[in-house]
């Protein structure tokens, strides 16, 4: 990456801002631009460190560093390692037992969340002993969960102050 049209775009436009104070403005701009070029490269490194640093943290595992090479800024981008799961081998005496049929309607939804790794590896472990995978196994956690009190109709709130709902006689 060439900083050098930035910085001339960027001394051009403080000339034309001088500009508005005459003449003997725009040449004492063009003059005191020309020392600050390195100052300018700086606060744009500084900036483009910056952004490399929030898109590694957004990215992580993977990465993006910042590099000079004679001068010039150049990203370097990680990508996360793939994941590749190993698959589970189902030893010869154990049974699995076959998971509920689901009424297929056709229609799929994707949910994302967010949970612990300690939760995510317990899961996943859990997963790997039925010889599911994590989606399925998942699944069939969801379909018990709201399977399992199908009276209860609506949520519980939970208590604070002296707030009651329900029916009174």
């Amino acid at each position: 990456m060439n900083l050098t049209t930035y910085i001339a775009h960027l001394r051009e436009e403080l000339a034309n801002a001088a500009e508005l104070g005459g003449p003997d403005a725009r040449a004492l701009a063009e003059r005191l631009t020309a020392p600050m070029d390195s100052a300018f490269r700086l606060a744009m490194l500084d900036a483009l460190s910056a952004a490399a640093d929030e898109i590694t943290r957004d990215l992580a595992p993977g990465s993006v560093e910042l590099r000079l090479r004679g001068g010039d800024p150049g990203f370097v981008v990680t990508p996360p390692p793939a994941e590749t799961p190993e698959p589970y081998k189902v030893p010869d005496d154990a049974t699995v037992a076959p998971s509920a049929p689901e009424p297929d309607d056709g229609a799929v939804s994707r949910i994302n969340f967010r949970l612990s790794d300690q939760l995510k590896s317990r899961i996943e472990e859990a997963a790997g002993r039925e010889g599911l995978s994590v989606n399925a196994w998942l699944v069939r956690a969801a379909t018990a969960a709201v399977q399992q009190n199908p009276r209860r109709q609506t949520p519980r709130t939970p208590f604070t102050g002296q707030r009651f709902t329900g029916w009174a006689r």
